[in-house]
């Protein structure tokens, strides 16, 4: 069963804001003409993508995302943006984020702080097929530099910005001048902010309207975890672990938030098995790096969590009758 995300009332006012016409940008994207209007309509993950493709084709700005902050205020009502800008930090509303962003998005938001205090933030979206937008993830990361100086009404720079694919060089400045740090080139994309800004007050902090927001967060939240099979849930959960080697299914329940024992039982009632989404998920991630990087195989045998490099080619060829290198050759 595909995951779909709910179309927020605010990508109307930001359209609006835009000076972009709503239909031209719907039907760029195949969308339906009516699909603000239609209550509980949804987007799925490549819908959503056709949607900011849609917006990209019918603006013609290479520096569409950074007009797209520049929009974005305060009276955009969207819920986890005001989850956010309720939270006392930028730690604490990066954490809220990674909670309720799945409200609106089919993305997943790592939040890392390291021993020096410095905040990386790293998107991971769900059941992406092919490469993700350049749109789509220079949005998300010029979104957490927006918020910050929103909430503090700091002109707060970034620490660090990656991207898998950098701007022309041409807009390399326009880049830097937003991020207040020349972008990158990175495996993932990402973006990390100092360890004082990190923990900077957010002067919109608002505990009582947290208090009141919250529960409704939280059902939404719920409703979308009860639509998904937890075969689907398992696998997306895999995918943000298999690279960082710690994949059990202890693991994979606790971050579920249920028990070992509840989460056999409700793979066995949908007919699959733990191990089956292991394999799947690793042969997803295989072709990627395969395809995608320049990783050896060794180091792909270590990325999907295989002891030696022996035992992933024995199995990938279990999965797909050729080798890996094979696929390299043909795919690349």
């Amino acid at each position: 069963m595909t995951r779909r995300f709910a179309v927020e009332l605010g990508w109307r006012t930001l359209l609006r804001d835009l000076n972009v016409r709503e239909l031209a940008v719907l039907r760029r994207a195949g969308l339906p003409d009516d699909l603000f209007s239609r209550p509980g309509q949804g987007l799925d993950t490549g819908e959503y993508f056709r949607f900011w493709l849609g917006l990209e084709a019918e603006v013609r700005d290479p520096l569409l995302p950074l007009r797209v902050m520049e929009t974005i205020t305060t009276e955009l009502f969207s819920p986890p943006l005001f989850a956010a800008l309720c939270s006392a930090t930028l730690v604490q509303a990066a954490h809220r984020l990674a909670t309720y962003k799945a409200l609106i998005a089919p993305m997943e938001l790592d939040v890392r702080a390291s021993p020096s205090g410095t905040l990386t933030l790293t998107p991971r979206w769900l059941e992406a097929v092919g490469d993700v937008p350049v749109i789509v993830t220079v949005t998300e990361l010029a979104f957490f530099v927006r918020l910050a100086r929103m909430a503090t009404r700091d002109r707060v720079p970034a620490l660090e910005v990656t991207l898998p694919d950098l701007p022309a060089r041409s807009h390399m400045p326009a880049y830097t001048e937003f991020f207040g740090v020349r972008v990158t080139r990175g495996e993932r994309p990402s973006i990390t902010f100092g360890a004082t800004d990190a923990v900077r007050p957010f002067l919109t902090e608002n505990a009582a309207m947290w208090q009141v927001f919250e529960p409704e967060l939280r059902r939404r939240l719920s409703d979308i975890g009860d639509r998904a099979s937890m075969g689907e849930r398992v696998s997306a959960v895999l995918l943000e672990l298999l690279p960082g080697g710690a994949a059990g299914i202890d693991v994979v329940a606790a971050r579920l938030n249920v028990s070992t024992r509840t989460l056999q039982r409700r793979l066995d009632a949908e007919g699959v098995t733990f191990r089956a989404l292991i394999n799947v998920t690793r042969e997803k991630l295989a072709r990627h790096y395969l395809t995608r990087t320049v990783l050896s195989g060794a180091e792909i045998a270590f990325l999907l969590g295989f002891t030696d490099p022996n035992s992933f080619f024995r199995a990938f060829r279990e999965w797909t009758g050729v080798t890996p290198d094979t696929v390299r050759r043909v795919l690349t």
